[in-house]
């Protein structure tokens, strides 16, 4: 693993393993280990995993149909229900896929993932957590065997490893050993001979021994994906703090800004709304003095109205262009004088009752209109005291 830094437990104390490392590893006892980890990480753009302890992580491969991969997560407490010590309730499940039809699983307690959690909270978040098994160099056909102290650490499959004391590594690579027989076994240990004795006899004409300890084994450790136990409740959550505090110099000018930007449209709008109101005052003082009756709901609209009853329908003349030829005609006519006058805007036309001094005088007054290209028709008139009434019906030509 060229650019992943490996962090452990060792005797309950945390350690770390640089990319490349061949050597011991890196003590996090003290702040200052904890800052050179954290700068090393940063200046080198490493990733970082904590290697979870073999002992307290059971990791087995399972057969998955394509039916059950839609719930596997719901459904993997109930699977290893018989096969497992504890109440399921206390046990924490992790899955991922190696190909269509199998999942590498692993199993451990809350307990132990909470301690884990709280043995890490000093450091960078770590957002993989992998079975230290895992992290061991693997392929097709042979067991990988790290000799760790009182412990050795052994992968025996993709997804399958352990980590055992040493006077129980017999029983169980025998165990192993019955389910599928290995065609070679990677072994890194110091001292070739107590090592050899403790491997089954049957295994040891299969041993290829490897110089050095874990930190030589991560060298060759394979490269891509690997069982993340940090899932469900415990997958990593996004650094909010983090960006908040890289980004809120940013966010505060953003902020005022756009606080700025609404006291100016609230600003506007205010001055907009009473500049309304005062427009709408005045049309409504203008239309009263054209109509000053009536109720006053929309004073442009009831305007608008008006003047479209004026103009008369299709095909019918206009009201004001009527009146102003048929008045220019009578104004010519100072002997006579209309009383009153009403409009038929269905019809486009006018009545006008008028009195003049004689027969003669109204005669006049309707040829005016005819010449004038008005269709003038008298339809009644009779003698008063105060001269001759009548009314005559106009409409365009």
């Amino acid at each position: 693993m060229q650019n992943l830094a490996v962090v452990r437990l060792m005797d309950d104390a945390l350690v770390w393993y640089p990319p490349g490392a061949g050597a011991q590893p890196l003590p996090l006892h003290s702040a200052e280990d904890v800052a050179d980890f954290a700068a090393r990480l940063r200046s080198a753009r490493w990733q970082a995993c904590f290697a979870a302890p073999g002992a307290e992580v059971r990791v087995v491969t399972l057969p998955v149909a394509p039916a059950e991969k839609k719930h596997l997560a719901r459904a993997l407490p109930y699977l290893f229900e018989e096969q497992v010590a504890d109440d399921i309730e206390a046990l924490h499940f992790a899955a991922r896929a190696l190909d269509k039809s199998r999942y590498a699983v692993a199993i451990c307690s809350h307990h132990a993932m909470q301690r884990w959690a709280e043995a890490l909270a000093h450091l960078p978040d770590l957002p993989q957590w992998v079975p230290e098994a895992l992290l061991l160099p693997w392929r097709a056909g042979e067991w990988c065997l790290v000799m760790d102290g009182e412990q050795v650490i052994v992968r025996s499959g993709e997804g399958d490893g352990f980590t055992v004391e040493r006077e129980l590594l017999p029983v169980v690579l025998e165990a192993a050993a019955e389910q599928q027989l290995p065609e070679a076994i990677i072994v890194y240990a110091g001292d070739h001979a107590a090592t050899l004795e403790l491997l089954p006899p049957g295994l040891r004409e299969r041993v290829q021994w490897r110089q050095g300890n874990l930190c030589s084994a991560l060298l060759l450790s394979n490269e891509g994906p690997a069982l993340n136990l940090r899932q469900g409740a415990y997958a990593p959550r996004l650094p909010l703090q983090q960006w908040w505090n890289h980004w809120r110099l940013a966010a505060g000018v953003v902020l005022g800004a756009f606080a700025l930007q609404l006291a100016a449209t609230w600003a506007d709008y205010r001055s907009l709304a009473a500049e309304n109101l005062a427009l709408r005052g005045a049309l409504e003082a203008s239309y009263r003095q054209a109509m000053p009756q009536g109720a006053l709901v929309d004073a442009e609209r009831q305007l608008q109205r008006q003047l479209d009853s004026l103009r008369g329908g299709p095909g019918a003349g206009s009201f004001v262009p009527l009146l102003e030829r048929a008045g220019g005609v009578i104004a010519q006519r100072p002997s006579a004088r209309v009383l009153s006058l009403n409009y038929n805007q269905r019809g486009g036309e006018m009545r006008l009752n008028i009195v003049a001094s004689d027969f003669s005088a109204v005669e006049q007054l309707r040829a005016g209109l005819a010449d004038a290209g008005l269709a003038a028709e008298m339809e009644s008139s009779s003698a008063q005291s105060d001269g001759v009434r009548a009314r005559i019906r106009v409409r365009g030509a």
